[in-house]
């Protein structure tokens, strides 16, 4: 498959799975959602997850509760950057997702750790996002 299939239909699988949840936790996915992390600095994640309230505004001034980055080889030079914009604009969570080797990261401004069971989770709310379930809906 090539890599933009690959982020195409991860970005689906993903965005299916936090949609599902919606109602029960009170979150709604938006994929490529501009967001203003600076005056005059924009990033467009992947994917990023809300919390609460449905955004009005089309570019959003207000930090998600999650962004989630689906590493191409040509996002290895600037990810620490767009990592560094979300969390000192104040997301709570940045998850990067390598789909070549299904491992992902958990970036928080406590720290970073690798999601060694391939679930990466979030605390108030608590949230799971199973990354062996949804590769596996990829076959």
């Amino acid at each position: 498959m090539w890599e933009k299939e690959i982020t195409v239909e991860l970005q689906g699988e993903i965005y299916a799975y936090f949609r599902s949840l919606g109602r029960k936790l009170n979150i709604r996915p938006y994929i490529e959602q501009r967001v203003q992390v600076g005056s005059s600095r924009f990033r467009i994640p992947d994917i990023c997850v809300v919390h609460g309230a449905r955004p009005t505004e089309q570019i959003f001034t207000k930090p998600p509760l999650i962004t989630i980055e689906i590493l191409s080889k040509d996002d290895m030079s600037d990810m620490q950057e767009r990592i560094d914009d979300n969390l000192n604009f104040g997301v709570r969570y940045v998850w990067v997702i390598n789909p070549r080797t299904q491992c992902a990261w958990t970036h928080t401004k406590e720290g970073s750790q690798k999601a060694k069971d391939g679930i990466l989770r979030t605390q108030d709310p608590e949230i799971e996002l199973p990354l062996p379930e949804i590769f596996q809906a990829l076959q």
